[in-house]
């Protein structure tokens, strides 16, 4: 059967479209070998140079944005032409460090949320390939309880300045604009006294410092942010509402992390660390193929890489058909994280201690497992740790009983915290 988006208002087959996609990528995208594909430094600027670049051949060439709708630079297509798309350009290079937070959270979230201005000057320039758009939500002293942020932004005259600090920000020293999640009423309860705004991150009034991993890497920022003045063109959604808007975006984070945004344009991994372990090439490289109890740990591994990717594509049309409620979207981000725990898991149990090798030897060359194992729960905590994923799931698919919450209903100026 012919698909087509008659709905978008494009007669346009999605066979069409991806015979059109494949000429042009032929003639203007670098190819790659896609099992060893070119890698995206996310702490490096010179990464995120090349991928505007790329970014920018996609939307000259009008492949750009094909889920966003055209009004604001998008092509307004189904995500059958996204994933057709995603097909025909698993063997050239792409802008995949653009997906996420910039694509699948950030523009997804101003598509859901914000003013038509920010749609048409932020998603636009996105899709062009002129800026990054990140996050900047978590804070110092605020754990996973984003409810209970505490910068503020106090009302002076017709300006909001805003006062405070945020973490572990995606690739924040990379980004043009983010969304930041701030108090502006002490008085309500915590989730009743937020707004998002949107912040152009080299305006006076911020400092931002690189934070140096576990394993090396600096791509989490910290913001500080010092009398910084925003206007009302800054609010996304309404004053004080910014929870609504902020549970919107945690929604496309989870489904960003777990793999099933139709905003996402290209796949594969964007740098070794997401690459799925080899485990067989590895149990064979270590003369451990034939042992049964690593065949056992191998295939596990492998069934459960399996199970991750249809339940992405069963959950994903659920959602599009009614049958399921936007919240379990969580589904996917809780498998994603324990399905990349246990390939980690697996890859080292199968290496013993040749994982911990750094350099030469017989070994020099091959994922690192060891390095790669510090960070292995990473993906446990992103949009939301995997205890609150479990909560979302149990209260808002399965319809289970709240957790009693001792702030519930407090005005968030008498809430104790940890003055520290």
């Amino acid at each position: 059967m012919t698909e087509t988006a008659v709905s978008t208002g494009t007669q346009e087959s999605v066979e069409d479209f991806a015979a059109r996609a494949r000429a042009w990528l032929a003639g203007n995208m670098p190819r790659i070998d896609p099992d060893n594909p070119p890698f995206s430094v996310r702490a490096d600027q010179e990464s995120w140079d090349r991928a505007k670049e790329l970014q920018k051949r996609l939307y000259q060439g009008g492949f750009a944005g094909i889920c966003f709708p055209r009004e604001y630079g998008g092509l307004g297509l189904d995500h059958a032409y996204q994933r057709a798309f995603n097909a025909e350009a698993r063997c050239y290079e792409m802008p995949l460090i653009l997906n996420t937070p910039s694509f699948t959270i950030c523009a997804a979230t101003i598509l859901d949320m914000g003013s038509e201005q920010q749609k048409r000057d932020r998603i636009g320039a996105a899709i062009r390939g002129e800026e990054i758009l990140v996050q900047l939500l978590s804070e110092p002293s605020g754990g996973s309880d984003l409810a209970g942020v505490i910068t503020r932004a106090d009302r002076v005259g017709d300006k909001w300045v805003i006062n405070g600090a945020k973490t572990w920000s995606t690739s924040a020293f990379a980004g043009d604009y983010g969304l930041m999640l701030a108090r502006t009423n002490w008085d309500v309860p915590k989730h009743e006294g937020l707004t998002m705004f949107l912040v152009p991150l080299k305006a006076p009034g911020i400092t931002m410092r690189r934070i140096k991993e576990v394993n090396g890497n600096e791509e989490f920022c910290e913001e500080f942010f010092d009398n910084l003045e925003l206007g009302d063109d800054a609010v996304v959604g309404k004053v004080d509402d910014g929870w609504t808007v902020a549970s919107r975006q945690l929604f496309h984070e989870r489904r960003a992390v777990g793999g099933g945004s139709e905003f996402a344009s290209g796949t594969g991994a964007e740098n070794a660390n997401e690459m799925p372990p080899d485990h067989v090439g590895l149990a064979e490289a270590l003369g451990r193929a034939d042992d049964p109890f690593v065949q056992d740990l191998a295939g596990r591994a492998l069934v459960r890489r399996a199970v991750k990717t249809q339940l992405i594509d069963h959950v994903t049309q659920a959602i599009a058909a009614g049958a399921l409620p936007p919240t379990a979207g969580t589904l996917i981000r809780l498998f994603h994280a324990e399905t990349t725990e246990l390939e980690v898991d697996t890859a080292l149990a199968i290496a013993g201690t040749a994982g911990v090798v750094d350099e030469g030897g017989d070994f020099d060359g091959m994922l690192d497992i060891g390095v790669r194992y510090l960070s292995r729960q990473t993906g446990s905590l992103g949009g939301g740790s995997s205890e609150m994923a479990r909560n979302v799931i149990g209260e808002r698919v399965l319809g289970f009983p709240r957790e009693h919450a001792a702030d519930r209903g407090v005005p968030f100026r008498e809430v104790k915290r940890n003055k520290g």
